[in-house]
């Protein structure tokens, strides 16, 4: 009988261990996790399917496919997008990038310095941009039609062909 016992006891504690470690973070959305970490939650669209905060503060966000989106500019994001999520910042950016003078720019980071100043800092290579907080308020609908043909577009009118 005292062994039965020992076997539920070890069988009960390894399910608690990989319960712990295969949820890093608790059941919730990517958008409130993003507020309760000084950030705005229309950072990321409604159409997120899933996500994991790894330890190491590394964020992989899955989405259920690219999609277009609208901030100031035309957003556009890949399936999976990752960063190093800290307070108040979005570091090694993947997976997002804006339309700048019909040219597709990666956003390398996202950071909100100072809440009450009503702005976020996007840094997208070439410049740093400054945006009003306002406009990430909300989760906005992210469009997955005709993404590549408008993508493709923009190079094209300033004379870049995509590369497939």
């Amino acid at each position: 009988m005292a062994i039965f016992r020992h076997k539920h006891t070890l069988i009960l504690t390894l399910l608690c261990v990989l319960l712990h470690f295969s949820q890093s973070v608790p059941e919730s959305s990517i958008h409130e996790l993003l507020k309760s970490k000084g950030l705005p939650a229309g950072l990321l669209p409604k159409e997120v399917e899933s996500f994991t905060l790894y330890d190491t503060g590394l964020l992989e966000v899955f989405l259920r496919g690219p999609c277009l989106t609208k901030f100031d500019t035309m957003a556009f994001y890949e399936s999976t997008i990752r960063a190093n999520l800290t307070y108040g910042s979005l570091t090694g950016v993947e997976g997002f990038s804006q339309e700048e003078l019909f040219l597709w720019l990666p956003v390398k980071d996202i950071i909100v310095d100072d809440p009450k100043s009503g702005l976020i800092l996007f840094d997208i290579g070439l410049a740093h941009k400054q945006l009003s907080l306002s406009l990430f308020e909300d989760p906005p609908d992210c469009k997955s039609e005709d993404i590549l043909n408008l993508k493709n577009r923009s190079r094209k009118e300033i004379g870049f062909h995509a590369q497939m």
